[in-house]
């Protein structure tokens, strides 16, 4: 079990250099300059060439990366150009905001995906299959933006149930807060659920058609019984992997999903900074979200040794 863990973090740490390297030539070869948005549009060149110089901006980007890879390996994402401030704060000031619609959208997912798709394999061919097979094609289809526009027409400026906007004012609770979350979570819970929909479907279809499961009926054993504990526990590789991906997406899709809700999260720090051309920002949060889905696989990896000894070998 030791070697496996080892090999998965080696190829952990080989995966996070790669992006590192990719992030920081992404962040560069966008068009414009951080110190030209910075002075504005009446500044002189000079200006421009002595913000850059500060900046470090005017180095020679392999000089620039060397220092990026420094910063890293000391755990330090940099200063925030426009925010004057480490870029670590900024992230973790809204880590929780997406943290908690990320882990509320996951939990939806999952809650909605797993059993449905289960229940669909077990009724396979009947009109309660074919339903679901359909719903599933079409969430799949219909973007996370759209659904929260939709939510917002009907369930916040029309039946007034939720708020429309916003994380509520400084002084809201916990409580209060994740009120404003509920239609964000379920714009990006919804269409994420029908991966896991499907993938549940069609694992639970291939266990289903085994002897061991012909056999367990043969005994007499209660359905139930046959379907949660021989079948749906060797179907499991498959439903966890596309959990572990559905999660890792979700992180990447709050950034849309804050940007409709004008919720303050990490995503919509991303925006700000891209439009602004903050570099330190862009490379640091790209940065931890590609960690946080590399983290995420290497948490799923675990999981088949836990789930598949045979994995293990």
């Amino acid at each position: 079990m030791l070697a496996y863990i080892l090999r998965r973090l080696a190829g952990m740490l080989l995966v996070m250099l790669i992006v590192a390297a990719v992030v920081f030539v992404i962040a560069r070869v966008v068009p414009g300059d951080p110190a030209a948005v910075m002075l504005g549009a009446a500044a002189t060149p000079e200006d421009i060439a002595a913000l850059r110089g500060r900046l470090g901006l005017d180095q020679p980007l392999l000089v620039q990366f060397v220092v990026y890879l420094r910063q890293i390996l000391t755990l330090d994402l940099g200063d925030s150009i426009f925010l004057n401030r480490p870029v670590a704060q900024a992230l973790a000031e809204r880590a929780e905001l997406t943290a908690t619609l990320t882990l509320i959208a996951a939990a939806i997912a999952v809650l909605i995906g797993v059993p449905v798709g289960l229940l669909s394999a077990v009724k396979r061919g009947s009109g309660l299959d074919q339903t679901v097979v359909a719903l599933a094609m079409l969430a799949a289809s219909v973007p996370s933006f759209w659904v929260g526009l939709t939510l917002i027409k009907y369930l916040a400026v029309d039946l007034r149930w939720f708020p429309v906007a916003g994380y509520g004012p400084p002084e809201a609770s916990f409580g209060e807060r994740l009120h404003y979350l509920v239609l964000p979570a379920i714009a990006l819970g919804i269409p994420n659920s029908a991966l896991i929909m499907r993938f549940t479907r069609t694992s639970m279809l291939d266990v289903l058609s085994e002897d061991y499961v012909r056999t367990a009926r043969a005994k007499g054993l209660p359905p139930k019984v046959v379907v949660l504990k021989h079948a749906f526990r060797n179907a499991l590789i498959p439903v966890i992997t596309v959990i572990g991906l559905t999660i890792a997406v979700l992180v990447g899709g709050a950034i849309v999903t804050e940007t409709v809700f004008g919720l303050p999260g990490v995503g919509n720090l991303i925006v700000s900074a891209v439009l602004r051309r903050d570099y330190p920002v862009i490379q640091g949060a790209l940065l931890v979200i590609s960690g946080i889905y590399v983290l995420i696989n290497l948490a799923v990896d675990l999981l088949y040794g836990v789930v598949d000894p045979r994995v293990r070998q």
